[in-house]
């Protein structure tokens, strides 16, 4: 090599380092920050989020984001992206700008510990809306209704969604007034005293009054769940709330089942029953319920005497209609099948 091109290469060497080293050295001054720099009102600390830079942190201090330098320069256990994590909290304090001014607190993993809860499982609304919209329950006093279908514009038998009819009414209606139309179910008993506590009535559709002439009131049928018939009773139709919010009532309401509806002999999920609780016990449409058994009495074979088992919870129940003394329920849930005298309790001391 010729000693010219040697030096060439030594000056161009000893030049590149010298602009590396002026590099570093310029980023190495401290520039002063004074309180003009910080944001006024700041609130503290500064939260690390996922993705956060040093810039980002910068410019949460800073007037000019630029200032990172400072960061970087005086903080170098934060100036390593990796070592940023996630909620990290970050303070700034202009009195300790001489040790740049931060400090972090990193957050610990923390162990809670608590009581197990039960999650309430989802209702569905939708179920409760179609049976509150299908059943009801009565006085025995208004099983008559306050008027009953007399015939059609056709003469025909049974009616539809649509259809013109003639009715009866026992009392005043106008004009665009909604009637239930229901026939009577079988009457509610309690099953120590025979006492008729309700009636439970099956709706088969709704008419709106279009007119009155000569003391004949015109309606229309709005729809149906069963054909109407003459003779079919009418009541003011009930107002369903669409938005039900199922209501778990606290203390120690304890009742039975008094019913199950057609009269069978057990029942099970969507099925509707009537329980000893009404109004008088704070229930109301959308009250939920718990159905338990008695727990069978056995023979313990150490001692020779006879023992009761404990109480089992087998189902759950939302009420449709309270009146004073019962109230008609639908099951939502069974895990056994439900029996007349089935103790009903209220969830929270299931």
């Amino acid at each position: 090599m010729k000693l010219q091109h040697f030096f060439i290469i030594a000056w161009a060497f000893f030049a590149c380092t010298f602009s590396v080293q002026a590099t570093a050295n310029a980023l190495a001054i401290p520039q002063e920050i004074s309180e003009a720099d910080i944001k006024a009102d700041l609130p503290q600390p500064y939260v690390v989020k996922k993705g956060d830079t040093l810039w980002d942190i910068a410019n949460y201090f800073f007037k000019d984001p630029e200032k990172w330098l400072k960061i970087w320069e005086r903080n170098l256990y934060i100036s390593n992206p990796d070592l940023i994590y996630p909620g990290n909290e970050i303070w700034f304090n202009i009195k300790k700008k001489k040790n740049g001014g931060l400090s972090q607190i990193r957050p610990q993993p923390k162990v809670v510990l608590k009581a197990v809860e039960k999650l309430e499982a989802k209702i569905d609304a939708s179920q409760l809306l179609t049976a509150l919209a299908r059943q009801d329950f009565i006085q025995e006093d208004d099983i008559e209704g306050v008027g009953y279908i007399l015939d059609s514009a056709d003469d025909r038998i049974n009616y539809g969604a649509n259809d013109h009819l003639y009715l009866k009414m026992q009392q005043a209606a106008n004009d665009g007034d909604i009637f239930d139309v229901f026939r009577t179910g079988d009457p509610i008993k309690d099953p120590q005293s025979g006492k008729v506590v309700g009636v439970l009535v099956n709706h088969l559709g709704q008419i709106e009054v279009r007119s009155k002439a000569e003391g004949i009131y015109r309606g229309v049928v709005l729809h149906t769940f069963e054909e109407l018939s003459r003779g079919d009773r009418l009541k003011p139709a009930k107002h369903i709330n669409t938005k039900i919010t199922p209501s778990y009532p606290s203390g120690n309401t304890l009742g039975k089942v008094l019913y199950i509806r057609n009269d069978a002999a057990e029942a099970g999920r969507n099925q509707v029953i009537g329980i000893s609780l009404g109004l008088g016990d704070g229930l109301k449409a959308g009250t939920a319920l718990s159905i338990h058994r008695a727990g069978r009495i056995i023979k313990d074979r150490v001692t020779g005497k006879k023992v009761r088992l404990p109480e089992e919870k087998i189902g759950e129940v939302l009420v449709l209609v309270a009146q004073k003394d019962a109230s008609v329920a639908l099951v939502v849930e069974s895990a056994s099948s439900i029996n007349i005298g089935d103790a009903v309790r209220n969830k929270a001391n299931r």
